[in-house]
């Protein structure tokens, strides 16, 4: 699915429903800067919660590779975008991502993809890493899988509390990266430039 072409059933049902809310807002859809207002938005809720339509399994064993290598494989500093589904205001920042295989090895880019399809859902940040965590450790079966989330949310700083420089980071973790010195490593590793 090309995101900026491609859209699901539903698009102008949703561009009407986005009408409404302008309205609703106490604005004139029909005024010249909002006529094609909720088309676009309706398209652009579409492409940023396209994740609901693919399959992150199917990515990781799209690339599946039979190696022995056994020692930590880590792609960090993978920029994501979502929307938090209490307030559906974006929420991004980095994805830092380390697996020991087990046998089996996947392409670097699918991790990152892994990442991408499960942020473009309405989502909560502590969810989100362990989706991750949780699809890569049934996917590819490895020794363990470690993931770290640092993100800021639109949520809390423009609204709310409005606190513009909070960062919110979660991990989530398995098999031998249960073990604190396998943890530690992966930490240090993160720092590395």
């Amino acid at each position: 699915m090309n995101p900026e072409t491609d859209f699901r059933p539903g698009l102008e049902q949703l561009a009407d429903h986005y009408k409404d809310i302008l309205t609703l807002l106490g604005e004139d859809p029909e005024r010249e800067g909002l006529v094609k207002t909720p088309m676009r938005v309706a398209k652009a809720m579409q492409t940023l919660t396209r994740g609901y339509t693919q399959d992150p399994k199917k990515v990781l064993t799209d690339a599946l590779f039979e190696e022995k290598y056994n020692q930590m494989v880590i792609v960090k500093d993978i920029d994501f975008f979502s929307m938090c589904e209490h307030h559906m205001l974006p929420f991004f920042g980095k994805a830092h991502v380390a697996y020991i295989p087990n046998g089996y090895i996947t392409g670097l880019s699918k991790i990152a993809r892994v990442v991408d399809i499960f942020s473009h859902r309405l989502q909560v940040q502590e969810r989100l890493t362990e989706q991750i965590e949780q699809c890569i450790r049934e996917t590819l079966k490895p020794q363990g899988v470690m993931v770290v989330l640092e993100a800021r949310h639109l949520c809390m700083q423009m609204r709310g509390v409005e606190k513009q420089n909070s960062m919110t980071t979660t991990s989530a973790y398995s098999g031998v990266f249960e073990s604190a010195k396998t943890r530690m490593e992966f930490l240090s590793l993160l720092k590395v430039k």
